[in-house]
């Protein structure tokens, strides 16, 4: 590979990491081809996230270093896809819980303490329901199964190349380098991965209107509930050492759809559109990584974090390939 010609870079996996990487590795100057035997965009757990762009609600349980290096997604995705929603995140609790609130607030920060008239102002769904909260003004949503698509089109309008289910796939050999963004499934370079099962629900409810994310507030599980178009709202989610992928539990809808219905009552109405099983793969720390092996750069572990790491985490990748000098304005 001489200086001036482009390197050839397979991505595999068409997840969050992977779709972000390949865009990442096109606008520095890659010639990409995306590869997912899976079939289609997002064939993972990457269908199944909430699309929550808070970096500083995350800090609640999260490393520091989770905070940090998520902070600029949201400009990241507002530069890249359409459709991000830029109203901040609301974090409340029932009464019974209003403790939550305090804990939270001493774990996080980047908010602002808001009472009943906030909320009302804020929600007016919600008026007269909640007298506590917190909301951090500066986070977003964003759709992923749209965001997914949109990546993909980028990636297309840069001259990339996307592969789903040949029977034949691309042969590694022929490519400069692999960026293997297949969570579970690269296990023989990635051997402290674990699977971490999450359980969401997609509910239509035209009686009630949000603007933002909420998070509710519980000591066992907290859930947070996303408005998406059309009167959906995604509901979710559970975190459960296990890798089994198998159908959603009783008891996890159970409680989806009691923290939903203390939300608002007018949930009990609501259309359950879509039960979702998705297992994330996780490191012990929860901290995804980058990895090189030769000419294999490994972009794996994203956890939860998957919209909120994965530019962060294909800069690294893009670093590693092309040097930090290398970076263009849109991959800052």
């Amino acid at each position: 590979m001489d200086g001036k010609s482009k390197p050839r870079i397979l991505v595999k996996g068409a997840g969050v990491a992977g779709l972000t990487a390949a865009v990442t590795l096109a606008e520095r100057g890659g010639a990409v081809t995306l590869y997912d035997r899976g079939g289609r965009v997002g064939a993972g757990a990457s269908w199944m996230a909430g699309g929550m762009l808070a970096p500083w609600c995350e800090a609640e349980s999260a490393p520091a270093e989770v905070t940090a290096q998520s902070a600029d997604s949201v400009a990241w995705w507002k530069a890249h896809v359409p459709g991000v929603t830029c109203n901040g995140s609301l974090v409340l609790a029932p009464a019974r819980d209003v403790g939550e609130l305090a804990r939270f607030g001493r774990r996080t920060s980047h908010f602002e303490q808001v009472g009943a008239d906030a909320i009302a102002a804020m929600e007016p769904d919600l008026a007269g329901r909640f007298h506590k909260g917190l909301f951090f003004p500066d986070e977003a949503h964003v759709n992923p199964r749209d965001a997914l698509h949109a990546l993909l089109d980028r990636l297309v309008s840069l001259g990339g190349q996307a592969c789903f289910d040949e029977a034949t796939p691309p042969d590694e050999a022929t490519f400069d380098w692999v960026v293997d963004c297949t969570g579970l499934n690269d296990r023989d370079r990635c051997d402290t991965l674990r699977g971490v099962r999450g359980e969401m629900l997609l509910l239509r409810c035209p009686d009630v209107q949000l603007h933002r994310s909420v998070r509710m507030l519980h000591p066992r599980i907290p859930v947070y509930i996303v408005p998406r178009a059309n009167h959906l709202f995604m509901v979710g989610a559970t975190m459960i050492e296990s890798e089994d992928a198998g159908g959603m539990t009783v008891r996890s809808m159970m409680e989806l759809l009691n923290s939903v219905w203390t939300l608002h009552p007018g949930f009990a109405e609501a259309e359950i559109v879509e039960m979702g099983v998705g297992v994330r793969p996780s490191y012990p720390d929860n901290v995804p990584r980058v990895v090189r092996h030769g000419r294999y750069v490994s972009v794996n572990g994203m956890y939860r974090h998957g919209f909120l790491l994965s530019p962060a985490r294909a800069r690294e990748a893009a670093d590693l390939i092309f040097g930090p000098e290398n970076r263009e304005g849109n991959d800052q």
